[in-house]
């Protein structure tokens, strides 16, 4: 399934929509888990891009991902 940029507008949808956990999705990622943990919670916010060229990677790179 391929995401337009317009749907997916947070970065717990992405981490949802990928079936990952987060260790798992910042392993993927190389992203440090306590940021990926302050984003899912809201305590920060993920830049728009970056949640872009993430379901981009998932979207063209991850075997399996819906």
């Amino acid at each position: 399934m391929s995401y337009p940029r317009m749907i997916i507008v947070t970065i717990k949808e992405l981490i949802k929509a990928s079936g990952m956990s987060r260790t798992e999705f910042s392993k993927y990622f190389g992203i440090p888990y306590r940021t990926i943990q302050n984003w899912d919670l809201g305590l920060r916010e993920c830049p728009q891009y970056l949640i872009e060229l993430m379901a981009y990677k998932l979207n063209n790179e991850k075997k399996g991902y819906a």
